[in-house]
């Protein structure tokens, strides 16, 4: 049963980066899986949950920014875990604007996408919020400055990842680790307690 859910995954992935979300039918998925469109079924709600599978399992870069995100205050050094969470950030968009791209091409079908992580409570929000989420409680003990606010620093390092990401995809090359840590190291100058 779950080698079924992972096969379907992994011809979802080969679909979407084939032909475009627009153009990956559960059809197409369930065909190039050797199974049929009932299967798919077992396993997922239907295809907005089955794109938000293969982020979470297939993207190479998901997990890495998942365990990044997860850094306990209080833990390791702010501007340590800043630099892993951009490093982690800048790879996770690079490797999926193919994917993200292809959800952006068809409106009908990104406005049914987005109405269906809303209710799965899912986006690409959330990594925001957990960004700011854990710059909260950084500062609340005093490791982040107190007249610093966590949602833009969030939104800054977030935006100069996801820009930086699109610029090296465009350019075909690989993000470029220097400027990345650059922009971790800049926010935390203006978080500090000491800066």
């Amino acid at each position: 049963m779950a080698q079924t859910r992972e096969l379907i995954l992994d011809a979802a992935l080969r679909v979407i980066r084939e032909r475009g979300l627009a153009r990956a039918t559960t059809k197409e998925i369930a065909k190039a899986a050797g199974f049929s469109e009932a299967a798919l079924y077992k396993h997922f709600a239907d295809k907005s949950e089955i794109f938000l599978g293969v982020l979470q399992e297939r993207s190479p870069g998901f997990q890495p920014l998942h365990r990044a995100l997860g850094a306990a205050p209080g833990s390791g050094t702010v501007e340590g875990n800043l630099d892993a969470i951009a490093t982690a950030a800048t790879a996770f968009y690079h490797d999926n604007f193919p994917l993200f791209g292809s959800i952006f091409a068809e409106p009908a079908i990104f406005d049914i996408h987005r109405s269906r992580l809303r209710q799965l409570g899912a986006g690409p929000h959330k990594v925001n919020d957990r960004l700011a989420g854990y710059l909260r409680a950084e500062q609340e003990l005093g490791r982040v400055r107190a007249d610093a606010d966590p949602v833009a620093a969030a939104g800054l390092l977030m935006g100069a990842c996801f820009q930086h990401a699109f610029l090296s995809h465009f350019r075909g090359g690989a993000p470029d680790r220097g400027a990345v840590t650059g922009y971790s190291a800049t926010l935390w100058a203006a978080l500090s307690p000491s800066g």
